[in-house]
């Protein structure tokens, strides 16, 4: 695919009045959450396609500049903070904008479609080298000789998360219709999640949500691990992209919930990620008694109590940690498996949310020199899993004025053990599981995926 950049823009914020809101030349920031700077340090980036007609990119421009207008963290910079009173770290509300890659393909989409989970996907979004210091959302589009428009779309990870970042291209879409974004965000992160008084710190969050550096390079000294992370290894992992049919998600969720011990159904979601811990376990082919942990990321909207509007703008997720030896995942039924997934997570409570507050918020994660777990510069997870759930994240709802999307995926991630889980793009009611493994592991993946 031969993807030749045409111009590249800085779009900034195209407010109502005369003038932004606030005062700018005074430096006004907002301080990150504790659920901001838990979270990984990254861009995530997602691609759409949509079939002709398409608005010209004059309009999606504008679109975009109104939408940066109300969701304004977006248009600004991360500043690093210290931890102390006063320095933490926090988003400058300095209307730097958003970067806007415009770009051509000579063939039609039809001639690429599907895509296929490969390092050629980057060509379709703005690099990410330039890392923090540049721009916190940045957008490619990219046209193809049919008149069909691929968006490469990337957004900062520590500014919101994907529930944030599916509203704001819902917000994009209606702006670039002429419409008002409707709802508007909701925009306090700094006053949202105030610690107890006094706190109570129920949970281990040293061990989950944090660790020591120190400690777990001791703990990893000697280990083979340090050689999974080069270069070598990571270029020899492949996503792979998985389709499970509406009937086989009933099928599975049907064998799991068939002698369930708490007397319950299980979800299609704790059934398939059962599912997939078992078979990804299995093609790695991993020691009986070797301990495997399965991180799932868990939305807090609706956990916390009172709940978090759904419109919140910032980063509002937690993990459960499910875990079980090799031997006892594979050998057991899929049954086994979501039962450990639905306990683990039934955990990550309103009580669970606000011990992490009380904690995060307590000093001890400087004075300690704690790290986040939720590291990118992880190339391998094995034997663990991690697994993103955006099937209730309205990414689908993105319309220009053309209609919906005929194709969304996540762009080309190659971190081993990672596992993203979307809605079909063929709206069959099916499941598409993007599987990050080595090479070696991943025929055996695909021999039994399909089997339960």
């Amino acid at each position: 695919m031969n993807v030749r950049i045409d111009s590249s823009k800085v779009v900034k914020p195209l407010y109502d009045g005369a003038a932004a809101p606030g005062t700018l030349a005074g430096g006004e920031s907002v301080p990150l959450s504790v659920f901001d700077t838990v979270t990984y340090d990254v861009y995530m980036a997602v691609i759409y396609a949509f079939r002709p007609p398409n608005p010209p990119n004059a309009a999606l421009e504008v679109g975009l500049a109104k939408a940066l207008a109300v969701y304004r963290e977006w248009a600004g910079e991360l500043a690093d903070g210290d931890g102390t009173e006063g320095r933490r770290p926090a988003v400058l509300l300095n209307d730097r904008g958003a970067l806007l890659v415009e770009a051509t393909v000579s063939a039609p989409l039809a001639a690429v479609m599907p895509f296929k989970p490969s390092p050629e996907l980057l060509r379709l979004h703005p690099s990410t080298a330039c890392g923090r210091a540049g721009e916190l959302v940045r957008v490619q589009l990219t046209r193809f000789a049919c008149g069909s428009l691929v968006i490469g779309f990337t957004s900062h990870h520590r500014v919101a998360d994907g529930q944030a970042a599916g509203n704001f291209l819902v917000a994009w879409g209606l702006a670039s219709r002429r419409l008002p974004v409707a709802p508007l965000p909701v925009c306090d992160r700094a006053t949202r999640f105030p610690p107890r008084n006094p706190p109570l710190v129920q949970f281990p969050h040293r061990e989950t949500e944090y660790y020591a550096p120190k400690e777990k390079h001791n703990a990893d000294a000697g280990d083979d691990d340090d050689e999974l992370a080069t270069p070598v290894a990571h270029d020899k992992i492949k996503v792979h992209k998985v389709h499970f049919t509406k009937e086989f998600l009933a099928g599975i969720k049907a064998r799991a919930s068939s002698s369930s011990p708490s007397r319950h159904g299980y979800s299609t979601f704790e059934s398939v990620v059962g599912h997939l811990w078992r078979a990804v376990t299995a093609a790695r082919g991993l020691g009986a008694g070797e301990p495997t942990t399965l991180r799932i990321s868990v939305n807090g909207r609706t956990r916390m109590r009172p709940p978090v509007p759904r419109d919140y703008f910032g980063n509002l997720v937690l993990w459960a940690f499910p875990r079980s030896t090799a031997g006892e995942l594979v050998s057991g039924p899929v049954q086994h498996a979501a039962e450990l997934i639905h306990r683990a997570v039934a955990r990550v409570d309103d009580a669970y949310f606000r011990s992490f507050v009380d904690f995060a918020s307590s000093g001890a994660v400087e004075a300690e020199r704690l790290a986040a777990t939720a590291d990118e510069s992880q190339a391998v997870l094995c034997p663990d899993v991690e697994v993103d759930s955006w099937l209730g994240i309205d990414f689908y709802d993105l319309d220009f004025g053309g209609g919906g999307p005929a194709y969304f995926m996540p762009s080309y991630l190659p971190m081993e053990g990672t596992v993203f889980l979307v809605p079909s793009f063929l709206g069959d009611g099916g499941i598409d599981a993007y599987v990050s493994l080595f090479e070696t592991h991943l025929d055996e993946f695909k021999k039994i995926c399909y089997t339960y």
